[in-house]
């Protein structure tokens, strides 16, 4: 019997892209780097099933990331080719087993030429708030029938990564903002500055501090406090590019990095939160305003996470001693600096 996946048989009406693709953006797992629990994961697929390949892929806006994957030599294709973005779009696993008999597949790059997919199974990771993320996928080279107690296997291994991007997601995810933890920034951060520094790439480190924010604790009440960092939090969001990285520190303190850009970028985006953040308002609770200082350090050949944070730090009190709500950069860089 030919198993392959009717694609017909589910209303495409269901399928809603944009929401998906917040979804995926809301995990901030799209170029991470490897973590153990999805590593164990793809190897215990590989033997139980003994399939040549396996990955759990990621569906993003034009590609497949592969947040863990054996059997391939990269780490992504484009999403016009790939199996998954059909397997997306289905509640059930989505099954090929001869792309080569399959008017859909048999003329991809991806059967013609490496890997030389013939067989598929990928069961979609749905998340818990119904979004479909990506998939759990293995990939053969000879056609194939999947049994559904081959079927029943990957699903439990799927349910498991499900399981690891909700804990994932938990764990690197500051619950007051939404923004990224600290550690889960620094993380991102580094593996940011890896990247800059083999292929050139300028970036630099944003220092986001709001000012006498003990005061507005003392005088409204905490939940006010709250208010106010969430409000921050929805600004930064709002102004940053999709892969900038944002985290919440801690208390009051946030921390940026804008990717791929000259520090000239990075400071006017520093200038564009502060001046937002000062625009603030808070119907309910006259009197109230905020603002914030920024120091800002620019990416540098060698520089560690903790040096540019060092920078942006001096750059910040250099904001606080100057009067606040302002922008300070970093020594090293030959920028000037401006406020209101």
């Amino acid at each position: 019997m030919n198993a392959v996946c009717d694609l017909n048989h589910f209303a495409k009406a269901k399928f809603d892209e944009p929401g998906r693709q917040r979804a995926l953006d809301r995990l901030k797992v799209v170029d991470s780097r490897a973590e153990p629990p999805f590593e164990r994961i793809v190897d215990l697929v590989k033997t139980t099933l003994n399939a040549p390949i396996c990955a759990v892929t990621l569906v993003d806006n034009d590609r497949q990331w592969f947040k863990a994957f054996r059997g391939l030599n990269v780490d992504h294709t484009p999403r016009d080719v790939a199996f998954c973005d059909h397997a997306i779009r289905a509640e059930a696993p989505f099954i090929v087993e001869d792309a080569t008999k399959d008017a859909r597949f048999a003329n991809n790059p991806l059967v013609l030429f490496e890997p030389h997919i013939r067989a598929y199974l990928g069961i979609p990771l749905k998340m818990p708030d119904g979004y479909i993320v990506g998939t759990l996928c293995v990939i053969y080279q000879e056609p194939k029938a999947f049994s559904e107690h081959e079927i029943a296997i990957l699903q439990n291994f799927a349910n498991l990564v499900v399981g690891e991007l909700e804990l994932r997601t938990i764990a690197f995810t500051d619950g007051l903002t939404n923004l990224l933890s600290r550690k889960a920034w620094r993380d991102r951060v580094e593996a940011e500055i890896d990247r800059a520094g083999r292929y050139t790439n300028a970036g630099s480190i944003l220092l986001l501090d709001l000012d006498h924010f003990k005061s507005i604790n003392d005088t409204y009440g905490h939940d006010v406090g709250d208010l106010v960092l969430r409000k921050t939090a929805e600004i930064v969001n709002a102004v940053l590019r999709k892969h900038d990285i944002v985290g919440r520190l801690g208390g009051e303190e946030f921390a940026v990095c804008v990717a791929n850009a000259p520090a000239s970028v990075g400071f006017a985006v520093a200038e564009r939160l502060r001046a937002q953040i000062a625009a603030l308002a808070f119907p309910d609770h006259p009197g109230l305003s905020c603002s914030a200082s920024i120091g800002v350090a620019a990416f540098e050949p060698g520089a560690t996470v903790d040096a540019l944070l060092k920078q942006a730090d001096e750059a910040l009190y250099e904001a606080k001693r100057m009067g606040r709500n302002q922008v300070r950069m970093g020594e090293s860089a030959a920028l000037p600096s401006w406020t209101d």
